[in-house]
């Protein structure tokens, strides 16, 4: 019998894009990691919080996503905030740096986990920044979902 695959395991989370953005389209894409990069995510230790990817030529990099340096590795370590490419298909690749160009997109890293392979992935999303009335709007909306659950678990 083949083993039953094992459920992601996250490493890092950009929990504020979902207020930040609005976020459609998301995607799965293969990250390229040096060595000690590796053993850093290995240890849970990585920030997405403020990264974000663009396009150069034709590729997708991921730009100031934070690994820090592994310690153990003395002279042979990463630089933390080094421009990482990412690994999608040609037809994923042209579709986000047209609706960067022409839309005004932003891609967001929304995830960084390990797959049931024990790669490193990262979750993106076409994003479109959200003005401040929307925040509020979204605010609101949260508040009100966790008042009328409230409600609803008091009167019962």
């Amino acid at each position: 019998m083949a083993a039953e695959p094992q459920a992601r395991k996250l490493i890092a989370e950009n929990r504020r894009a979902r207020f930040d953005y609005f976020l459609d389209d998301n995607v799965e894409a293969g990250i390229v990691l040096t060595g000690t990069e590796v053993k850093a995510l290995r240890q849970g230790r990585a920030n997405i919080a403020e990264s974000y990817a663009s396009a150069e030529g034709r590729d997708i990099v991921l730009i100031n996503a934070y690994i820090p340096e592994y310690g153990p590795a003395n002279r042979f370590n990463h630089e933390p905030r080094r421009p990482r490419r990412l690994l999608l298909h040609r037809k994923q690749i042209d579709r986000m740096i047209a609706a960067i160009q022409r839309e005004g997109r932003t891609i967001v890293p929304l995830k960084l986990f390990w797959d049931d392979k024990g790669r490193a992935k990262l979750e993106l999303a076409m994003a479109k920044g959200k003005k401040i009335h929307d925040k509020r709007q979204t605010e609101a909306d949260r508040d009100w979902s966790r008042d009328k659950a409230r409600l609803m678990r008091d009167k019962g």
